[in-house]
């Protein structure tokens, strides 16, 4: 057995047995070439030292949060978090609370404002009835005069002595001798056709037992004015019939025909429209008549065009056309011609 040499100063000592055994099982000896798997675990082992400064620097300048970097919140993101909530609530509350309060401003300022439009028309409606109040007193005190003036005519007439009453006889003289013979002779009587008639006084009326036509026609008139139509054309009737060529005959031929037309307008409003298509039929008979016989009193035009008014409240417009024109032409200056020309342009652009 040869004898164990000690190692040369300065020589690397022997590798134990395991290294012997390692390169025995395939690992590179000092000297050898590397493979290709050792390679790419070098190349990896490089890309994550050097990767790891990055990270580092990252995380020193807090450039990502914890949560960025391991996914999980820490316990002041959610305080942060919470705060916001919270901050952002209030903001929504505020806005509503905002909104709100300019809703309610502006359903107040509406509010005042229908209120102030009402408070005006209010006004004036009332200004309106006060005056419509005064005419209505005005105008049933005028009645009422009338009626007065009617009444007192009426004692008046009724009240007159009757005229043409004779003389009885021729009185004695006094101390005259009634003996035949002696003195004159004895008085006689003086027959009724010798005697003269009665003179009368000034300012009273000839008593005839009847009133004169301005009476009736006024009184008819007054009843008119109150509403009582029936009455109304009762009277105008009856001036007709007694005083058929008089100066207000026309007048009153008229006035009957506008009783029919206010008794229509009556029913109308009352929602009876058989009566009033009754009465407006009644009214264009009547007041057709006033053109029919009296075609130059004062009343023509205006019955012409009442008519006219009949006949379009009838559904009549054709008829009513004839009458406006006819009222246009031969009435050219009176004071319902501008309303009939407006009547006219008005059914011509239907």
């Amino acid at each position: 057995m040869a004898p164990h040499t000690p190692p040369a100063l300065g020589s690397a000592p022997a590798q134990p047995w395991r290294s012997s055994t390692r390169h025995s099982r395939g690992a590179p000896r000092p000297g050898d070439s590397p493979t290709g798997s050792e390679t790419a675990t070098r190349r990896r082992r490089g890309r994550l030292v050097a990767g790891l400064p990055a990270v580092g620097l990252v995380l020193l300048a807090g450039c990502a949060s914890v949560a960025d970097v391991t996914g999980t919140a820490t316990q002041q993101d959610l305080v942060e978090l919470r705060g916001e909530v919270a901050a952002a609530q209030q903001a929504a509350q505020r806005a509503r609370s905002d909104a709100e309060g300019a809703a309610t401003r502006a359903v107040d300022a509406r509010l005042r404002t229908q209120g102030t439009e009402s408070e005006r028309q209010l006004t004036a409606l009332t200004r309106r009835l006060d005056g419509l109040t005064t005419s209505l007193t005005e105008l049933v005190a005028r009645v009422d005069e009338l009626a007065s003036r009617v009444d007192a005519l009426g004692r008046q007439l009724r009240g007159a002595a009757p005229a043409g009453a004779p003389r009885t006889a021729t009185p004695v003289t006094p101390g005259a001798s009634t003996s035949p013979g002696v003195g004159t002779p004895p008085a006689t009587t003086t027959p009724p056709l010798a005697t003269a008639a009665p003179s009368v006084s000034a300012g009273t009326r000839p008593a005839t037992n009847a009133l004169q036509p301005q009476d009736i026609y006024q009184a008819a008139y007054i009843d008119f004015s109150k509403g009582s139509y029936a009455l109304a054309m009762a009277g105008f009737r009856e001036f007709l019939r007694r005083f058929p060529d008089h100066s207000l005959a026309g007048n009153a031929q008229y006035w009957i025909g506008e009783s029919h037309f206010s008794l229509a307008r009556g029913h109308a409003n009352a929602g009876q429209a058989d009566k009033a298509v009754q009465e407006l039929e009644q009214a264009v008979q009547e007041l057709r008549k006033v053109v029919a016989n009296y075609p130059r009193g004062e009343k023509a035009p205006t019955a012409l065009y009442k008519e006219a008014l009949a006949l379009i409240e009838l559904k009549q417009p054709g008829l009513a056309q004839q009458r406006l024109e006819y009222l246009v032409t031969n009435f050219p200056q009176a004071e319902e011609t501008p309303m009939a020309r407006e009547r006219l342009a008005a059914i011509k652009t239907r």
